[in-house]
């Protein structure tokens, strides 16, 4: 079975606190035939004699120092510097279960799939959230797409690229937006448009760290989300529809509008809440709904969007103060009754 190589690339800037745990588990898979790829990015603490030492440790390793470039340059670079046949990512704050990249290299060899997704634990400070079924699951391109596009009730399936293992002809090429954040959004949709088959593991195999303090995750989200991450979900839907197919696109687009809709409500709530940003970012909202108004309500009219959220898209554009305020009656008189 151990018979390609799979390279491991893990980002690493400032990490001293957490780059041992994270690399010790990935040199203890149970997988031997692994290049592990730390690519040290610009660090000023002392993660690069840290990397160096795990080289010298083990002959798995390589390390490519770089000046700083962000996540995305150090993604960059590590996959330059690959030669396995399967890419896998691991974020130098995070680690992995023994037996993460077996069991994913198997799962693809066996269903012939270029592409393997896991579920993975969510790692608070206080509490750890885990599931699944350990099913193992094959999935057409449309199947993925429906999931990953839309969700499923009981498979997860996002769009970070550490929960994956790509064959490496399906990356080949690609490269992360350099400098922005949310890069891993049109990264993994160009990797699922290009795919014939996949599959989709219904158990935790990768530790994700939430609530670190500097992390990502946790810088203010307003300017960040107009400036990478909503650019980045139209490049998502404008990718389905050259690569697959029209249809999907709408379904893409639809989805994104929803998401619209939710960012927007989270905008005015914290509007309420007393911050001070808030309000222009759901202003922004708006406009970014609005300037859509025509290709809304051509997909919305095209019979595929469920009653609900075509009377709730509807209300929207007729008054968005009226649409937060007929949702925050029912989030305080309806859900409880129900719950």
């Amino acid at each position: 079975m151990e018979n390609e190589v799979i390279s491991i690339i893990v980002p690493v800037y400032n990490m001293e606190q957490y780059l041992e745990r994270c690399v010790r588990s990935v040199l203890c898979q149970t997988y031997k035939n692994l290049e592990i790829i730390l690519v040290d990015d610009g660090s000023t603490d002392a993660s690069p004699k840290m990397c160096d030492a795990f080289a010298k440790q083990d002959g798995r390793i390589k390390v490519v120092h770089k000046e700083n470039g962000g996540l995305s340059d150090a993604r960059n670079a590590g996959l330059l510097a690959a030669s396995g046949a399967y890419i896998g990512y691991v974020d130098s704050d995070d680690w992995i279960e023994p037996d993460m990249y077996e069991k994913m290299y198997r799962a693809c060899v066996e269903n012939d799939a270029q592409v393997c997704i896991c579920r993975y634990f969510s790692e608070y400070a206080d509490r750890t959230l885990d599931g699944g079924s350990g099913a193992c699951v094959p999935l057409t391109k449309e199947e993925l797409l429906r999931i990953y596009i839309g969700g499923h009730a009981q498979y997860v399936i996002y769009n970070s690229v550490w929960s994956k293992l790509f064959r490496r002809s399906l990356v080949e090429n690609t490269e992360f937006p350099k400098g922005r954040n949310s890069e891993d959004i049109v990264y993994t949709t160009r990797a699922f448009c290009r795919l014939e088959r996949a599959v989709y593991l219904d158990e935790c195999l990768y530790h994700y760290v939430l609530d670190r303090e500097g992390s990502i995750m946790n810088v203010s989200r307003g300017e960040r989300m107009f400036r990478d991450e909503l650019p980045f979900w139209r490049e998502h839907i404008a990718l389905i529809r050259t690569l697959v197919s029209n249809r999907l696109g709408d379904f893409a687009a639809y989805h994104f509008w929803r998401r619209l809709l939710f960012y927007y409500i989270d905008f005015r709530n914290a509007q309420r809440a007393g911050d001070r940003t808030a309000k222009e970012y759901a202003w922004r909202i708006v406009g970014e709904i609005r300037s859509d108004r025509k290709e809304i309500r051509r997909v919305y009219c095209s019979g595929s969007v469920p009653k609900g959220d075509r009377v709730r898209m509807r209300m929207f554009l007729m008054s968005p103060s009226l649409y937060a305020f007929v949702v925050r009656l029912y989030e305080k008189f309806v859900i409880p009754i129900r719950g």
